[in-house]
């Protein structure tokens, strides 16, 4: 939900519980501390990141609402202006080899600052008007040294765009634009 006036607009997210605990319980999480909470866990990584000059909106407000041993969250950002989706992006738009080569190295630069997320998929992933990546939703995020995680997120992204592709024939997407966005993210491993 957007609140505020152009120019300066912010993103109001309630936590949502997703899976399949989440058709039982929508937007509870068990307290284990301020420090814990997601809000302010995800403030953390996001004020961190805008710091290291990463593409993520910037945190502006966090809080928690505890009832005994549970509790339900929001966070408020700064509202990127004019971004959206990758995965609506490769919808209209056939992504040249350029533009794969560009999201490669912009994921590389997340991974050589230790940026986990979570769910990296076609939809967290955004776009903004000249091109350029901005990672959204960083619930569960954290910061942590290379290891396993950097493939697994990368291969959760393989199996997002594998999966619009599959379900719109129409989408600009093929392994060819896979294969240039690998090449370009570990040519940029090898130059760090």
């Amino acid at each position: 939900m957007f609140v505020g006036n152009v120019p300066r607009q912010f993103v109001l997210r309630h936590y949502i519980r997703g899976g399949l605990i989440g058709k039982l319980i929508s937007d509870s999480y068990l307290w284990t501390g301020a420090d814990n909470s997601r809000p302010f866990r995800e403030w953390r990584i996001l004020a961190k990141m805008a710091e290291n000059g990463l593409r993520v909106p910037r945190p502006a407000a966090a809080r928690y609402c505890r009832v005994g041993p549970i509790y339900t969250a929001d966070l408020i950002t700064v509202r990127v202006p004019e971004v959206r989706a990758l995965s609506s992006w490769i919808h209209d738009l056939p992504g040249g080899e350029q533009f794969w080569h560009d999201l490669g190295e912009a994921i590389h630069q997340f991974h050589s600052h230790g940026v986990f997320h979570a769910d990296m998929n076609a939809h967290n992933l955004q776009i903004d008007r000249s091109g350029k990546l901005w990672m959204l939703d960083f619930d569960r995020g954290r910061l942590s040294p290379p290891g396993p995680w950097q493939q697994k997120t990368l291969s959760r992204l393989h199996r997002s765009l594998q999966k619009i592709k599959s379900l719109d024939p129409m989408i600009h997407y093929g392994q060819q634009n896979w294969e240039q966005l690998l090449e370009a993210y570990f040519a940029a491993s090898r130059s760090a």
